[in-house]
């Protein structure tokens, strides 16, 4: 996610989207095809699958103004979203305040199961993709994006259906005093992006700067909480933006299955994370001691998460991906699994899955259904594995891909960032 910052600081310095020939651009397609049909990604919907999802986005003012007698309405709370700059769908939007002895933190996600449920062509095709998969400069959706990015995004000053949950927290220790789940209408009062919401937090006279800056002050508190309590942070620089939504997310995505687990004692699509053996971090520690400049504080040795922690907070820059990619060495893959026992290790939870990003993620379309329904899809455990065996197919392809691109004098960062524009040959050339 730090990338995006990089994005927003490159749109702001005026860099443009980089520059290839046609004959380069028609070897990145092939490359593409190539690697959609290799691990069996469907780049082009259905046209029953589209002509579904647009008639989805007619009479939807109607629709909501129908609703509203159903659900919470919250459209007097102040709410905002904040996404990447080139984010074409607003998933997730947040609501704070601080009260004498709790905060109350709200996190809206877009109500996708009321437009995508088990009955429609839209939800098949999702269970056959099982999640967006991000390439450099290229995306191949999971939901329609006439859908995901016109009724379903949380734009702002327009009425949305959301998926609330509204986490109470104790002050002293940020536990949870009371969690509600329910469906409600938001409005969202403004659109940030991740560069937006910092100068925000510097501004204290700009719109919505107080509420930024008292959800920083929560999410670093539960930051340096899971710190404490042996979650791994493989990235310690992240910027206050970026900690803002990843904290909250994390804290509705734990909420939920808490809910789930402990509350109803359901199965449900439970994000599950083996710990690598005691030989496999000891031989992880033993590479980042080798390291020059690296030294891990020998208190932290007994608790391989903490010591690399402590290690990424003072080691030299140039040493930080090595670190990380010892540690990413030895690390078995999380999978999503019906039951959450077992627990994610990284983040040391004990139970944990994922309900914040139902546009881009099968899991929490799945996880969306059960919490409003309590209606377990009878294929759960297959659904889980197609979920946990796509996402290891776009992961690798994301790889392939960038690898390709580096291999044809492309930086996968700068295309990720700025995109592409395909220019005749003499003007690509002056470019190179």
């Amino acid at each position: 996610m730090s990338d995006d910052a990089q994005a927003e600081a490159g749109t702001v310095e005026g860099q443009g989207p980089v520059e290839v020939s046609e004959d380069l651009a028609r070897h990145l397609e092939n490359k593409r095809e190539d690697l959609f049909e290799k691990f069996e990604l469907r780049d082009e919907f259905p046209p029953e699958v589209l002509e579904e999802a647009e008639a989805r986005t007619e009479g939807v003012t109607a629709e909501i103004e129908d609703e509203i007698d159903e659900r919470k309405d919250l459209r007097d709370l102040t709410t905002w979203t904040t996404d990447p700059i080139d984010a074409q769908d607003f998933d997730d939007a947040l609501s704070i305040e601080e009260r004498d002895d709790e905060y109350v933190l709200w996190v809206h996600i877009a109500d996708v199961t009321h437009y995508v449920n088990p009955e429609t062509a839209m939800w098949d095709e999702a269970v056959e993709r099982g999640n967006t998969v991000y390439l450099p400069g290229y995306t191949v959706h999971m939901l329609p994006p006439v859908l995901a990015e016109t009724v379903c995004s949380l734009v702002p000053n327009e009425d949305r259906l959301a998926h609330t949950v509204e986490m109470h927290l104790d002050k002293e220790n940020l536990t949870y005093e009371n969690i509600e789940i329910y469906k409600s209408v938001i409005e969202s009062d403004e659109r940030l992006t991740y560069a937006e919401a910092e100068s925000r937090l510097e501004e204290p006279d700009a719109d919505l700067h107080e509420e930024n800056a008292l959800v920083y002050d929560l999410a670093e508190q539960m930051h340096e909480q899971r710190k404490e309590d042996g979650s791994l942070v493989l990235n310690p620089a992240r910027d206050r933006a970026h900690t803002i939504i990843e904290e909250c997310m994390l804290k509705a995505n734990k909420a939920v299955t808490h809910e789930l687990m402990w509350n109803r004692g359901v199965s449900a699509m439970y994000r599950v994370h083996p710990q690598p053996s005691p030989d496999e971090w000891s031989e992880a520690l033993r590479e980042i001691q080798d390291l020059d400049g690296v030294s891990i504080p020998g208190s932290t040795w007994d608790d391989p998460r903490k010591a690399v922690n402590a290690t990424l907070e003072d080691a030299p820059e140039r040493q930080l991906d090595k670190i990380q990619w010892a540690v990413m060495k030895v690390m078995p893959r999380a999978r999503y699994m019906n039951d959450p026992f077992g627990g994610h290790h990284a983040l040391n939870f004990e139970i944990y899955g994922h309900f914040t990003s139902p546009i881009r993620r099968l899991s929490d379309l799945i996880n969306h259904w059960i919490v409003y329904q309590n209606d377990v899809p009878e294929n759960l455990v297959e659904l889980c594995d197609r979920a946990s065996d796509k996402q290891k197919d776009a992961e690798q392809c994301e790889r392939e891909y960038k690898d390709f691109l580096q291999e044809v004098g492309l930086d996968p960062m700068a295309v990720n960032n700025r995109g592409i524009e395909v220019v005749d040959e003499s003007e690509a050339e002056k470019t190179l």
